[in-house]
């Protein structure tokens, strides 16, 4: 055999055996079928012709700019990476969970603290959002807390059941390491079934409804988004939430673009002393599904019933994975401007930060020397 052809065969092989990687446990990591998924979800009025809807019409990618994204993406560089490392908090948990608190672990992951009570809402450790362990967006910075190092947690929740929100890994790792119950926006609770959660541990709610932990009052509400781990999209439903104890009150965004709907909210559920709010991952050519800083800030606005100064805004969905064209510091920068004009507190924790909302701390710019 030509040396050649010994090294194409070789090459052949080694593509193979990376697409075989790539491939790996795909079927499982996307979940549920939609005929599993369809009996739970058409119990909700939002579900038609077998799919969920925005109150809002909605679209994921505004018509016409594909070519303009395809683009963007093959040149886009190391545009929304830092220049230098991002630091790392040690994460510290009180022996008794605070008032109003939250520990931000990276992108949406945080440990809310409530009343006493402690929420742990859209863990994802793994190292790629993807349902492939070796292709698709990675880390930008390690998990600062390894899962089994979690305190005790009263509730695991998911807002919605795309990779950055709801990893199977981190659900299955959770089952075994906590006892808490996982509550879930409706529809999903197929994937957590095939993922051999036991359901006496799953809890599903659509828009508006409530579940309780003893004295605390978990509230599935609505969001501007959209669903899917595979081809097919909107077969679970996706939402915000609000953690309501006897005196304290948290509102996590999860995943949204902005609706006026969130001011409907502000006035049946708020205000909060502590919002959690997506502000990285924006573009113009997907508006509808993900606010931008300056929108945040006004959701922000609208959950505490017209009066920015209410509460403290702590900014997710941004620093650990890079989704989308912007620089890596730019939605922080976009949300201080905006929030000082509006008179809002912003808090904007190193991932592994914790924030108290009653005992603020002055506010560190850490982003800055890391471009």
């Amino acid at each position: 055999m030509k040396k050649t052809t010994v090294l194409g065969v070789a090459a052949v092989a080694a593509a193979t055996g990376w697409v075989a990687r790539a491939a790996w446990g795909i079927p499982t990591q996307i979940g549920a079928s939609r005929n599993t998924v369809q009996p739970y979800a058409a119990m909700s009025p939002r579900y038609r012709d077998r799919q969920f809807h925005n109150s809002e019409p909605s679209s994921t990618l505004v018509p016409g700019t594909d070519a303009g994204m395809f683009k963007s993406m093959a040149t886009r560089g190391s545009t929304g990476r830092p220049r230098q490392p991002i630091p790392l908090a040690t994460p510290l948990a009180p022996s008794v969970a605070g008032d109003a608190a939250v520990t931000w672990y990276g992108h949406s992951s945080v440990l809310v603290e409530v009343d006493g009570y402690r929420v742990l809402a859209d863990p994802v450790w793994s190292e790629r959002v993807s349902p492939s362990a070796t292709v698709g967006p990675a880390r930008m910075h390690p998990t600062p807390v390894a899962l089994a190092d979690l305190p005790t947690v009263d509730a695991i929740v998911i807002s919605h059941d795309h990779y950055d929100h709801l990893d199977m890994a981190t659900v299955k790792i959770l089952t075994r390491t906590q006892t808490a119950p996982f509550v879930v926006p409706i529809g999903i609770g197929a994937h957590l079934r095939h993922w051999k959660v036991p359901e006496n541990r799953i809890v599903e709610l659509d828009w508006d409804e409530s579940t309780k932990i003893d004295d605390l009052v978990l509230t599935c509400t609505e969001a501007r988004h959209f669903s899917g781990r595979g081809l097919v999209r909107n077969t679970t439903q996706w939402a915000s939430w609000v953690f309501a104890g006897p005196k304290h009150r948290v509102f996590f965004g999860g995943d949204s673009g902005y609706t006026s709907r969130f001011e409907q909210l502000g006035e049946t559920y708020g205000p909060f002393e502590l919002t959690l709010l997506p502000v990285g991952a924006y573009d113009v050519r997907w508006p509808d599904i993900h606010m931008n800083p300056e929108e945040a800030v006004q959701t922000h606005i609208d959950l505490n019933k017209g009066d920015g100064s209410r509460g403290v805004f702590v900014p997710i969905h941004w620093a650990t994975f890079n989704l989308a064209f912007h620089s890596w510091s730019e939605p922080i920068i976009r949300l201080n401007e905006s929030a000082a004009e509006a008179g809002t507190t912003v808090s904007v924790p190193m991932p592994g930060g914790r924030i108290d909302a009653l005992s603020p701390t002055p506010p560190s710019k850490w982003w800055i020397p890391l471009g």
